[in-house]
């Protein structure tokens, strides 16, 4: 019997302690209507890839699923949260940060375009290989690691166009549609290897169970897909939003 529907306390905790510190915050940081939802409903798609009926056909029958949720730990609630999170806010957070002269390079260099990218891609890239990804399903402290990674990998990514920082700001209009051009391509890569694979990548989902009408190698190809499409149509809403920003900013410069 197939049962669906396991929670993670400690899923449910971070959200809950996130926030609840967010709710606080607010008291000196006024949030806009749209960054509260944006910050709540990053939370909430956490919550939902990582608890439930998702989790649970990712972690144990069907690798398109799993691809449904690593969508959603990379380009989903990542740029949520950064849209969600008021200027004020963002550098309050990083004050203790930016205070110690170490620990300030390290920030100011990370989340330069090339290192964020950089880290960003490999993560994502590398974790799909199959021995790190099936050493991730057969460890759950393994598979953790993995998501911890994906998701603060992302945030980097993310951050040269959605820094809500003042003390690291987000790129310029022009070199952020640069920027575009190019984030979604090493998801497009990962989906590309996966789609284009004559064979299951993945032991671990070629012995799973089959609860639907899909081979393993067809669920992978499925799975692939999943990535394909949203790795460009994502980062061309975000080009896009871009784009009428720069133009927004340029005809106020002229008026």
């Amino acid at each position: 019997m197939v049962v669906l529907g396991s929670i993670h306390p400690e899923v449910v905790l971070f959200a809950a302690v996130a926030a609840l510190l967010y709710a606080r915050a607010l008291r000196w940081a006024p949030a806009t209507r749209g960054q509260a939802l944006g910050f709540l409903t990053a939370l909430l798609a956490v919550l939902l890839a990582l608890n439930g009926p998702l989790h649970d056909l990712s972690d144990r029958y069907l690798f398109s699923a799993h691809m449904v949720q690593h969508l959603v730990l990379t380009l989903v609630a990542p740029p949520l949260l950064l849209a969600g999170l008021p200027a004020a806010m963002a550098d309050a957070l990083l004050r203790p940060v930016l205070a110690r002269p170490a620990l300030a390079v390290v920030a100011r260099t990370l989340t330069r375009p090339l290192p964020a990218f950089s880290l960003y891609a490999i993560a994502l890239i590398g974790w799909h290989f199959p021995a790190p990804y099936n050493a991730a399903l057969e460890i759950h402290g393994w598979h953790i690691v993995e998501h911890v990674v994906f998701m603060a990998t992302a945030l980097l990514g993310w951050w040269p166009i959605l820094s809500p920082s003042r003390a690291l700001p987000p790129l310029p209009y022009a070199a952020q549609l640069l920027y575009l051009f190019v984030f979604g391509m090493p998801m497009t890569v990962v989906a590309a290897m996966i789609t284009s694979a004559e064979h299951v990548l993945y032991p671990f989902y070629a012995a799973a169970p089959r609860i639907v009408d899909l081979s393993p190698l067809a669920d992978q190809r499925l799975g692939g897909l999943i990535m394909w499409v949203p790795s460009g149509l994502i980062p061309l809403a975000a080009f896009t939003v871009v784009f009428f920003r720069w133009v927004a900013s340029e005809a106020e410069d002229l008026a």
